[in-house]
């Protein structure tokens, strides 16, 4: 039985590893998406394909979720979206390396719905500690042990 081989998804807008995502995708030779509503620049390689998707709340999440099949890998932020590549069967890994995973989606979720109605409330405000050299790292580290775990899985 032939399998699709895996692919990876950027959630492109605000991602702050796509570079690293590149040199990862091009070592294994994996086709890379790199979705987003905006034009932005990518590679010129016939393993990365440049998706616009129209301006709206969830359009790029929505083609992701579309998209991803069992065994690929999703790059993002959005826990919503990281839990709809979950069910598909995929693996979904945030820019700062954190693994989403079944044991860990429901108190992501749980604590995204926490966070928002505390800065709604203005109990709370501002956002995540700044993007840093220690999470490009770990993010390196986690994309490259998915993939190795996915091609041992697959043989």
């Amino acid at each position: 039985m032939s399998r699709k081989p895996i692919e990876i998804f950027i959630d492109a807008d605000a991602c702050p590893v796509k570079d690293e995502v590149y040199k990862v995708a091009q070592r294994y030779g994996l086709k890379t998406w790199v979705v987003s509503n905006a034009f932005m620049m990518i590679p010129t390689s016939p393993m990365i394909e440049r998706v616009i998707v129209d301006a709206g709340p969830d359009v790029a999440d929505d083609w992701i979720a579309e998209h991803v099949a069992p065994g690929d890998v999703a790059i993002t932020n959005d826990i919503p979206l990281a839990e709809r590549v979950l069910q598909a069967g995929a693996h979904a890994i945030a820019p700062n390396g954190k693994p989403f995973t079944e044991d860990s989606i429901g108190s992501a979720i749980a604590q995204r719905a926490l966070m928002e109605q505390l800065r709604s409330t203005g109990d709370i405000y501002g956002g995540p500690k700044p993007f840093d050299r220690n999470d490009r790292s770990r993010f390196l580290q986690a994309l490259d042990e998915v993939i190795q775990k996915e091609r041992r899985r697959r043989g």
